[in-house]
């Protein structure tokens, strides 16, 4: 982008069912108080329907016993399955495990634009030290190099800018730039030139930064250096700015 600055002026498998295994024991129990029974029949002394009712008591008490005791083993090998049906696999478990990679991309378009300078008009130049300042927009989201490049190096005059007689015909001046970037931290770089040294260009770098918030340009006149002051007419210099992306 390419900007003027114009100075003007006048002048796994199934578990097996708990049942099973209380059946089981059941059976055993059945069998070891019956022979238990049987014995005390045979060796007791007691009448033949009291013993017969004693050996009823007796193996279906412990018959009884032994059903309570299968039935707790029911319920606790019931426990023990549904505690093994709700504990989670292990990763080792896991077969066929397969990865995937997803590629995400995008791009955002170069940009670096400046806004309009305005014109300075100074008006009336017998009065020195006299300056004008503007803000221009800039707005760069990639590292940039800014070239200034002046005309004259000097307000001159539009007919005689070496002056007539004892009459000067440029007035001095000095461009003053802030150049606020981010990179990411908000930095200012900040530039001084003399109006001379800008006739071959000066190049100021972003360092690496960008640029949102704008530039300041400030340009103030210096001293005529002729004891009888300027030529009558009218002065001019024009500044040119360009933005270049590194």
């Amino acid at each position: 982008m390419d900007g003027e600055l114009r100075v003007m002026c006048s002048g796994g498998s199934r578990p097996r069912h708990p049942q099973t295994g209380s059946l089981r024991a059941l059976g055993g129990a059945q069998t070891t108080d019956f022979v238990g029974a049987a014995a005390d029949y045979r060796v007791g002394v007691a009448s033949q329907d009291a013993q017969r009712a004693a050996i009823s008591s007796s193996f279906a008490g412990r018959l009884f016993g032994s059903a309570r005791v299968c039935f707790a083993s029911a319920a606790v090998g019931a426990a023990l399955i549904l505690g093994v049906a709700a504990s989670p696999a292990s990763a080792q478990d896991i077969s066929n495990v397969k990865s995937m990679d997803i590629a995400v991309q995008g791009s955002i378009a170069q940009r670096c634009q400046m806004g309009t300078i305005p014109t300075a008009d100074f008006g009336e130049l017998t009065r020195a030290g006299r300056f004008a300042a503007a803000k221009v927009a800039l707005d760069c989201n990639l590292p940039f190099t800014m070239l200034i490049k002046a005309q004259n190096g000097a307000l001159v005059h539009s007919e005689m800018p070496h002056g007539q007689g004892p009459y000067a015909g440029s007035v001095p001046y000095s461009l003053d730039v802030e150049l606020p970037v981010r990179r990411p931290a908000t930095e200012m770089i900040s530039k001084v030139f003399e109006g001379r040294s800008l006739v071959g260009g000066q190049e100021i770098s972003s360092a690496g930064g960008i640029a949102m918030d704008g530039l300041l340009l400030r340009l103030s006149l210096g001293s005529v250096s002729s004891e009888a002051g300027l030529l009558a007419g009218q002065y001019g210099e024009v500044i040119e700015i360009t933005i270049a992306p590194n």
